[in-house]
């Protein structure tokens, strides 16, 4: 298939493209490179697909709508994969507007080249960030989600309400995918494995929010992007079953899907810790710190759906994903000296 994901220079969307091009598809790869963080390693991880015969790039702002337009129309995908977003919980107390052109224009810019090109699937990142204020665990995709605590939970929400209107008005298949705390090689600079890996082996202090009570559903990249292809490969259809008395948020009459992606085994942040001071064989200095705006003091997925619809499960221990990340950083960032 013709696939294109946007956010390719991204963690996950580097590793997706790598999939899928090792199983055959041609992937055409969005980015606009921006400068949230170090852009030398979004162009680390783009080498890596770049001389790939069935890999083509373009770097654009997705919230361009003349410039999207175009771009569907030139390449005509089968299907599409949504991970560009601007992301982080904290920077969207500080920096909202970054998130209404990133999350919400460019969002419906995709919507609108899928209902003009025939897209079979859009498949789209969400984020377990929309449970918000929810306490009931597991969080389920069946539960109301209409309490986030932070710009970028609200955003996330939005996308999947954007999502369903156009399921619903044009027939278009769209499955949002609720990711939960994605870590492993490759992974994001401002995510706190990254960040701790980094204070520790340079011996500097560690900040720990919530005094370290805080509960992760830490997901290794490798499950989650193993998701996205069974969920991708398996085009949303509608509930008949779905009624307006009692409407169930995670499916509808249109063909529309959402699924969490989580390890269904929250961590204690402290175990994170521990498991990182062995791995590196250094102990870590801590600052031990109160809750942040827009943060959740725990995240748990039910993944039963996807478990029904796709035969998976994400499964990869803590202990394993740390050791493999471990690995990567000191290779990485050793060759870069």
């Amino acid at each position: 298939m013709k696939i294109l994901v946007t956010g390719v220079a991204g963690f996950i969307g580097s590793h997706l493209a790598h999939v899928l091009l090792n199983r055959g598809d041609a992937v055409v790869g969005v980015d606009n490179l921006n400068d949230y963080y170090d852009v030398r390693l979004k162009e680390a991880r783009l080498s890596r697909l770049q001389g790939h015969p069935n890999f083509h790039f373009h770097k654009m702002d997705l919230a361009d709508r003349s410039g999207c337009a175009d771009l569907f129309n030139q390449i005509r995908p089968e299907r599409v994969v949504n991970l560009a977003a601007q992301a982080g919980v904290r920077y969207s107390l500080t920096n909202p507007h970054a998130y209404v052109d990133a999350n919400l224009v460019a969002f419906v810019n995709i919507l609108e080249g899928c209902r003009h090109n025939g897209v079979e699937h859009l498949v789209y990142a969400s984020s377990s960030s929309v449970y918000g204020a929810n306490t009931t665990m597991p969080f389920s995709v069946h539960h109301n989600v209409d309490h986030p605590l932070s710009l970028y939970a609200a955003t996330k929400k939005a996308n999947e309400l954007m999502a369903h209107t156009y399921s619903h008005l044009y027939s278009l298949p769209t499955t949002g995918l609720r990711f939960f705390t994605v870590y492993g090689p490759w992974g994001r600079p401002d995510m706190a494995l990254f960040l701790f890996t980094k204070a520790i082996t340079e011996g500097k202090t560690i900040d720990v929010f919530n005094e370290g009570r805080m509960r992760r559903d830490f997901t290794y990249v490798d499950d989650i992007v193993e998701g996205v292809v069974r969920v991708t490969d398996r085009v949303a259809s509608g509930n008949s079953e779905w009624s307006g008395a009692v409407p169930d948020p995670g499916t509808s009459r249109a063909p529309y899907k959402i699924y969490n992606i989580g390890n269904n085994n929250p961590v204690e942040l402290m175990h994170l810790i521990t498991t990182l001071e062995r791995v590196l064989g250094v102990r870590a200095e801590m600052r031990m710190l109160p809750m942040q705006p827009g943060d959740v003091p725990a995240t748990y997925a039910d993944v039963d759906d996807l478990i029904r619809d796709v035969g998976f499960k994400p499964a990869t221990p803590i202990e394993t994903g740390v050791e493999r990340f471990v690995a990567w950083y000191r290779k990485f960032y050793g060759e870069q000296k």
